[in-house]
């Protein structure tokens, strides 16, 4: 079970973005910063790959209604990815089964994909780029963070993930409510706007 912790942290990461986590991994274990990562995540062709993603990710991502239409086409992609490199790193261990890690780490960041989505869907409610740009790095940088750390510190790590994802869908059920609340008003407007229009002189 000594896995388990970065099983888990990878997996949240990875429902953020799996390809930083691919690529953080990879150039971790071919520098030798670690001995967990296993040897297909460091390949060349497999960190050139992720590379270009990563950078289309970082871009798309910044970009209001282009970073929801990039979740939606990830629902799968992030899952899946976070369950592989699961997987991966406790067949590396051999102290998790395999099938156990890749549905701890696919459950877990398909958890932390929807909150991003779901986030990301109610900051893209407001008219300004700039939080957009401000949400995307910021999630970049916790994914570099918490993946660093988790390399040294896998378990202190994987309570600092659970509390983020915890604190994501409390935001999320909070940011529901004002979403289905601003919806609702703006429908009532129009509503109202449209009984006026019609309304005789």
């Amino acid at each position: 079970m000594s896995v388990l912790p970065l099983v888990f942290t990878s997996g949240w990461a990875s429902g953020i973005n799996a390809y930083a986590v691919v690529l953080l991994f990879g150039v971790f274990g071919a520098t030798g910063l670690t001995d967990e990562v296993p040897e297909s995540l460091q390949r060349t062709d497999v960190l050139v790959v992720v590379g270009v993603l990563f950078v289309c990710e970082a871009v798309a991502d910044k970009i209001p209604y282009v970073d929801s239409i990039w979740d939606t086409a990830h629902t799968v992609i992030r899952p899946v990815s976070g369950a592989v490199v699961a997987a991966l790193l406790a067949g590396q261990s051999g102290s998790l089964p395999e099938i156990a890690a890749g549905a701890v780490g696919g459950s877990t960041a398909l958890m932390s994909h929807l909150v991003k989505a779901g986030t990301r869907m109610a900051v893209n409610t407001s008219p300004e780029p700039f939080s957009n740009i401000a949400v995307s790095t910021a999630e970049d940088l916790g994914v570099a963070g918490i993946i660093t750390f988790a390399i040294f510190h896998p378990l202190a790590a994987a309570i600092v993930a659970g509390g983020l994802l915890l604190l994501g869908i409390v935001i999320i059920v909070f940011l529901a409510a004002k979403i289905r609340n601003f919806r609702r008003r703006k429908a009532e407007r129009r509503a109202r706007q449209r009984v006026a229009a019609t309304w005789p002189d």
